[in-house]
C-alpha cells in the first residue's frame, strides 16, 4: 500500500508543478496584460484533484489518519483555482486580478499542504 500511495503522492506534485509552472510562464505576460490560462495550469488542477482525492481514500484505507478538515480547506480552494481556470481557459488575456488570484491560491494550497499539521 505504501508504493500505491507514494505514486499517487509523486503524481499529486506533478499537477502541482503543471499548475504553478504555467502561472510562472505566464508571469512576464501578466506584467504586460497579456497573460492567458494554459492547458497545462488546467491539467495540472485536474490532476491534483483526482490523485488528492484518491491519496484521501487510500491513506483512509491503510488506517492512517485524514485531517479532513485540511483536506476540506484544501479542496475548496482547489475548486476555486479549477473553476477560475475553466472559465477562463479559452479568454486570450485574462485580467491581472483573475490570473493574480489562480497564482496566489495555487501558493496558498502549497502552503497550507506543508505548514498546516
Amino acid at each position: 500500500m505504501d508504493v500505491l500511495i507514494n505514486v499517487f503522492v509523486g503524481l499529486h506534485i506533478i499537477g502541482i508543478a503543471s499548475l504553478l509552472g504555467g502561472f510562472l510562464t505566464q508571469m512576464k505576460a501578466m506584467g504586460t496584460g497579456t497573460a492567458r490560462i494554459v492547458p497545462a495550469m488546467l491539467h495540472g488542477a485536474l490532476t491534483m484533484l483526482v490523485t488528492g482525492l484518491i491519496l484521501v481514500g487510500l491513506n483512509q484505507a491503510d488506517d492512517q489518519e485524514v485531517n479532513n478538515v485540511k483536506i476540506a480547506v484544501k479542496t475548496a480552494i482547489l475548486v476555486a483555482i479549477l473553476v477560475l481556470v475553466y472559465v477562463k481557459r479559452d479568454d486570450e488575456r485574462v485580467s491581472k486580478g483573475v490570473f493574480g488570484a489562480v497564482g496566489l491560491l495555487t501558493v496558498a494550497n502549497i502552503f497550507i499542504a506543508t505548514v498546516w499539521t
